[in-house]
């Protein structure tokens, strides 16, 4: 944390990188190209903002390699230029401390265990075992069930819900709204009716995971739902029961994860793609936005189902070749086999 303007130079022997200009300068915060203003550092990470950088007010830049001498502002020339801004302006930007101490209004079962140095706000509630690790916080109306347990320095922000014996991992990062553990969505049928199969498993989050707001994870059926280290949920993430997100995959909002499906690690998956359950996506796979996944994938790389927007005529158009396409292809298929027999009787 800094509690004041810090010099590029100092910037640089911090988090690495080149100075270019004078190393003096001095920069109190981060801001975009467009929107900077003297005292303030920005970043360019892509080419396609370079008309940004020539009229940018910031004191200073950050930049890769490409756009060493894009500028003639002071600048850190490094090599992920977007990565490095996240980290200068974590350093601006660092968040609020842990204040130790119980709310008042504050309900705390008799045998739950909080650490003197954490943190329980108004009106939240802790369940019966449940424990609070070192320098955890609860926001106010935070609901902490039994037996859950909160690892050291986690931070739950106003009005989360931890169901029993789920666990959020050291330093994970739960915004409001969200639900965690809640039951999956497992019912039998029965004579026309819905029998209700009782989900006894568990929601288990590792370290160092960010979960969106209104984000909800549903527990198990048998066996736990599983979100490893590192793992960042945007907003309004739907993930069914036993499924398993690998270790630093990052999935956008709007996503819907049906259950019993395992996730690789380091996947990215756009904004409102839809995963199918008892599905199997492998490491380092890329999903696009408001993709259908309906079977499993064995191979990294990037999958897409969406067809972009078109004027509406066009896209009627395209949607009724594609209709088409298979007596087509059956069409093409028989004159193949007909030109065959025509070569053979020749």
């Amino acid at each position: 944390m800094v509690s004041g303007p810090v010099r590029l130079g100092d910037i640089a022997a911090k988090f690495g990188g080149d100075v270019i200009g004078d190393p003096q300068v001095s920069v109190s915060q981060v801001a975009n190209l467009r929107g900077a203003r003297p005292g303030q550092i920005a970043f360019l990470a892509h080419s396609k903002y370079r008309s940004d950088l020539a009229r940018t007010q910031a004191s200073a830049v950050i930049v890769g390699a490409a756009d060493r001498d894009a500028t003639t502002l002071p600048r850190i020339v490094c090599k992920d230029p977007y990565a490095y801004f996240a980290r200068v302006s974590a350093l601006f930007n660092p968040p609020a401390p842990v204040a130790p101490g119980v709310h008042p209004s504050a309900v705390i079962a008799p045998d739950a265990s909080v650490a003197p140095t954490s943190q329980v706000g108004a009106g939240c509630v802790i369940g019966g075992r449940a424990h609070l690790g070192h320098g955890a916080s609860l926001g106010a109306g935070c609901i902490v069930g039994e037996g859950a347990r909160i690892g050291p320095d986690a931070r739950l922000h106003p009005r989360v819900t931890v169901y029993p014996d789920c666990e959020i991992g050291s330093r994970s990062i739960v915004h409001s709204g969200a639900v965690i553990g809640a039951d999956g969505f497992g019912f039998a049928p029965e004579g026309g009716a819905w029998l209700k199969i009782p989900q006894i498993g568990r929601v288990l989050v590792g370290a160092d995971v960010e979960i969106g707001a209104n984000t909800t994870i549903d527990r198990g059926a048998i066996e736990d739902t599983v979100i490893e280290d590192g793992v960042k949920l945007d907003n309004l993430v739907q993930i069914g029961h036993n499924c398993r997100i690998g270790a630093h995959t990052a999935i956008a909002g709007c996503v819907g994860i049906a259950g019993s499906t395992t996730i690789g690690r380091h996947c990215m998956i756009g904004g409102a793609a839809m995963i199918g359950g008892h599905l199997t996506i492998a490491d380092r796979v890329i999903v696009a936005g408001s993709t259908v996944v309906t079977k499993s994938i064995d191979a990294a790389g990037t999958y897409l189902s969406v067809i972009p927007a078109e004027e509406a005529r066009e896209w009627r158009r395209i949607v009724a070749h594609l209709r088409g396409l298979a007596r087509v292809t059956e069409r093409l298929r028989a004159l193949d086999r007909r030109v065959r027999d025509l070569e053979r009787e020749e």
